[in-house]
């Protein structure tokens, strides 16, 4: 018999469940641990080897943080405090669902950040209170107003001609301005793309070692339009999306000069600056159905050819050699050099140039383009088959809730605003 308090050594200790456990977590806190420096000695590894691409690729996109000294503006901010006036022409409700998709884009500017946004529609026709009130709920940036200016409709065409006296009596308010027709999508990068180019390219002008003649007033940063070429004898539905497969974007405007693209369509914009010529081109057509102008820019352009003044169209005739009035107004009286202010249109041959492209959102034009399609019906007596009924609307979803949920009254109202002008 073996007495109690002698060991029992040939026996075999017991291992409790709670050392068991500590063993465990033990254990994978170490495999966590070894991962852990790993992927940090890969990481580290990874962003040494790449860091050269990372600067050239934030030069190139322009991904930018404004730095102290302010030598080095970014895209990102430079929207910030900005002011924009931005004008359009809307002579009645015929492109009222492209007009929606362009004023949500410029509401977008001040959600991005600019200061302030304001649009003032020229309209020949007055807008219902309810669309008002629904787009009162659409646009709830504080730092957004929309004003629609109705005009007389005997203008015309010449309503596109509202823009200019506009912009010049709030000169001194704004530090950006856009005129814009009713149909063109203008997004934050395209406005501070056009920014960084306008201040980039002003830098160069003003500080630049190299003798050159031109001062910023010589240029302008242009804007290139584009649609999608959809088949024109294809419904898009769930049966026939793939015959989307192959749509891109085209430039229809400048598809009618004769190949190759350089420099036909495309073309060098000057031979006696090396560096312009290096970074810069032109389009050999300078519609653009828009432009882009800073507060000094439109100050100098008044002073060199009166684009102060709203003029007509030069010639006679249907067609004039320089297009319509409103061609004139939006692109030749600015870039055309026979009577116009002969202003150079520019366009950066880097990968800014994809930001300056802009969706023209009829989407229609480029039919004009090779064949004509057949038309059965083109003098306003087409029978268009409705969709149906059923569909819920945008304005009966509006009155629907503002039935259930009336707003509280605005006092004072900071909302849409029309204004007749009788002159």
């Amino acid at each position: 018999m073996i007495p109690k308090n002698i060991s029992r050594k040939n026996e075999p200790k017991r291992i409790s469940l709670s050392y068991i456990l500590v063993c465990i977590i033990a254990f994978l806190l170490g495999c966590l641990a070894t991962a852990s420096i790993l992927l940090n000695i890969q990481a580290r590894s990874t962003l040494h080897s790449s860091t050269q691409y990372s600067k050239e690729f934030l030069t190139e996109t322009r991904c930018l943080e404004t730095t102290p000294d302010n030598k080095n503006p970014s895209i990102h901010s430079i929207l910030q405090n900005k002011r924009l006036l931005i004008a359009i022409a809307a002579y009645d409700f015929s492109q009222i669902p492209h007009l929606e998709e362009v004023l949500d884009a410029y509401h977008d500017v001040c959600i991005a950040g600019a200061a302030q946004v304001d649009v003032v529609i020229h309209a020949t026709v007055p807008y219902p209170v309810t669309l008002l009130d629904l787009w009162n709920a659409r646009f709830p940036c504080p730092h957004f107003s929309l004003q629609i200016v109705l005009k007389p409709a005997s203008l015309r065409l010449h309503l596109v001609d509202c823009h200019r006296q506009l912009f010049y009596d709030h000169l001194q308010q704004y530090d950006l301005f856009i005129y814009s027709e009713d149909d063109i999508r203008v997004t934050p990068t395209t406005i501070a793309t056009y920014c960084y180019e306008t201040k980039r390219l002003e830098q160069y002008l003003t500080t630049t070692t190299t003798p050159t003649k031109y001062q910023p007033a010589d240029f302008n940063i242009g804007i290139v339009r584009y649609e999608y070429n959809y088949p024109a004898n294809v419904i898009i539905d769930d049966k026939t999306r793939h015959a989307t497969q192959n749509v891109t974007r085209v430039y229809w405007e400048h598809s009618g000069f004769q190949r190759p693209v350089v420099p036909n369509a495309v073309k060098d914009v000057l031979e006696d600056d090396t560096l312009l010529q290096q970074k810069y081109f032109t389009m050999s057509n300078h519609h653009q159905g828009m432009f882009l102008a800073t507060r000094e820019l439109l100050t100098a352009w008044q002073k060199r050819c009166n684009f102060h003044i709203a003029s007509n169209r030069p010639g006679k005739g249907a067609q004039p050699t320089e297009g319509t009035q409103r061609v004139w107004m939006s692109s030749q009286m600015l870039y055309g050099c026979r009577h116009g202010c002969c202003v150079k249109q520019l366009l950066p041959k880097d990968r800014s140039f994809g930001a300056l492209t802009v969706l023209h959102l009829p989407n229609k034009n480029y039919r004009r383009v090779g064949k004509y399609r057949q038309r059965e019906f083109a003098d306003g007596t087409e029978v268009f088959q409705q969709p149906s009924s059923t569909l819920l609307t945008d304005m009966e979803l509006h009155l629907g809730m503002r039935k259930v949920w009336p707003p509280e009254p605005q006092i004072p109202y900071r909302g849409i605003r029309m204004n007749i002008m009788i002159t």
